[in-house]
């Protein structure tokens, strides 16, 4: 029997399990807590005062952007995920030949992420972004991002990091489980130009 993954973080020790995502005749192995989380375990995470590790849960929208991101053409892109997680999209993407940078706001999702893209022969580089105070001004040929549309506080400061580091013609691409708070920002953004 294999010794089970343990992650020591501020708030105890999180046991990691790992997910296997098969596509297109490759596959990904990602570790993450396991966790089914509820809408109102969501709110307590995102509410708490100190933040719970919920950036180390595999959410469903991290699959599906993968899903999508496996049907493109990576090789030679420069990729900027946020929201990074446990790295699932911007994995998929550098094994497929893109330079991926993630960030995410939390440490312990970054060392989550570093330990899947070691799993999974990929180099990526990885920065901590705080959305509200952001410093990257790289321009980047896709942005990408799972379940990051889930504060109408932050979507200001997203559409600023759209606006700022998405390099001419470059493609956005979010995957979102359809939160009634996450059209507007995509709604407003669409009625000034933006395809």
């Amino acid at each position: 029997m294999q010794n089970p993954t343990v992650l020591s973080t501020t708030v105890g020790d999180v046991p990691l399990e790992e997910y296997r995502l098969a596509l297109e005749g490759r596959s990904w192995r990602i570790l993450h807590t396991g966790a089914i989380i509820t809408h109102e375990d969501e709110q307590r995470f995102l509410g708490a005062e100190r933040r719970l590790p919920y950036g180390i849960v595999l959410w469903p929208s991290s699959i599906a952007l993968a899903h999508e991101l496996v049907t493109r053409a990576w090789s030679g892109k420069s990729v900027l995920e946020i929201g990074a997680g446990t790295g699932l999209p911007g994995i998929v993407a550098a094994s497929l030949g893109a330079r991926v940078v993630q960030t995410d706001v939390q440490e312990v999702a970054l060392s989550v992420s570093q330990m899947n893209a070691e799993r999974n022969r990929v180099t990526i580089e990885r920065r901590v972004g705080d959305w509200t105070a952001w410093t990257d001004d790289t321009k980047y040929d896709v942005i990408i991002g799972s379940d990051i549309l889930y504060g109408t506080t932050m979507h200001e400061h997203l559409r600023a990091i759209f606006e700022r580091n998405l390099a001419p013609g470059g493609h956005l691409v979010v995957a979102d489980p359809f939160r009634k708070q996450s059209f507007p920002l995509f709604e407003k953004m669409e009625s000034e130009g933006w395809r």
